[in-house]
C-alpha cells in the first residue's frame, strides 16, 4: 500500500521560509513522479512543482518559480519542497501526491495535473501571515 506522509508545515511570518517533507512508502516500482499541491480556502487545487524519482527532473508553477525549489532524497524516498520568501498568499494545505514516471513527451506542465496522480497524503497546513 503506497502511503504519503507530509510534515514540516505550520505558521510564518511573510518573507519566512519553511520546509516541507513528503515520506513515500509502498511503492511496487522504482521509479515515480512526485508532487506537491496547495488548496487554500474557497479555492480550488493547485499544483504546486512536481519531480521525477529517477533523474531529477523538476517544474515549477509561475507562482512559486524562483522562491519553492523541490529535491529529492532517493536513499531516505523523501522529497522535500523548500519555500522561501514566503508570501500570504502561499497560505493553504499542502498535499503530496505520487504518480506514473515522468512523461517526456507530455508537457512538463500537465505534471502538476491533479487527475495525474493515483496517491495522496493526508496534507499539512501551512500558514503566512502578513
Amino acid at each position: 500500500e503506497v502511503q504519503l506522509v507530509e510534515s514540516g508545515g505550520g505558521l510564518v511570518q511573510a518573507g519566512g521560509s519553511l520546509r516541507l517533507s513528503c515520506a513515500a512508502s509502498g511503492f511496487t516500482f522504482d521509479d515515480y513522479t512526485i508532487g506537491w499541491f496547495r488548496q487554500a480556502p474557497g479555492k480550488e487545487r493547485e499544483g504546486v512543482s512536481c519531480i521525477s524519482k529517477s533523474d531529477g527532473t523538476t517544474y515549477y508553477a509561475e507562482s512559486v518559480k524562483d522562491r519553492f525549489t523541490i529535491s529529492s532524497d532517493n536513499a531516505k524516498n523523501t522529497v522535500y519542497l523548500q519555500m522561501n520568501n514566503l508570501k500570504s498568499e502561499d497560505t493553504a494545505v499542502y498535499y503530496c501526491a505520487g504518480g506514473d514516471p515522468w512523461d517526456y513527451y507530455r508537457d512538463y506542465e500537465d505534471h502538476l495535473r491533479a487527475h495525474q496522480y493515483d496517491y495522496w497524503g493526508q496534507g499539512i497546513q501551512v500558514t503566512v501571515s502578513s
